[in-house]
């Protein structure tokens, strides 16, 4: 079965232990590097990460962005939203249709 993870700084994670998610904070870019391979051997098919954190292990999170599973989904964190998450959904709606039927724009 497969399982959903958050991953982020400790305040804007540990809330989600609530609706029955694994939670793992994170404290730097290594770290989140390693965690999300981790995650990604681990059956999770589903991994939130917060846009800071998204920022810091793009280069991990590009790795999967092409395959099935995982999905990494970036979320705001604590201190609201920074906009990447909004702009990763338009890049994948992009990728997948050929156009950005979102916003209309480029």
């Amino acid at each position: 079965m497969y399982k959903v993870a958050v991953v982020g700084d400790k305040d804007s994670v540990m809330g989600f232990t609530a609706l029955g998610l694994d939670v793992f904070p994170v404290y730097d870019a290594d770290e989140v590097k390693k965690k999300l391979h981790a995650l990604a051997e681990e059956d999770y098919a589903i991994i939130y990460i917060t846009e800071k954190y998204a920022i810091a292990g793009k280069e991990a999170i590009d790795r999967y962005k092409d395959n099935e599973l995982p999905a990494i989904i970036v979320i705001p964190g604590i201190t609201g939203s920074m906009g990447i998450g909004m702009n990763e959904v338009r890049e994948s709606a992009k990728r997948a249709i050929g156009a950005d039927i979102l916003f209309g724009e480029d």
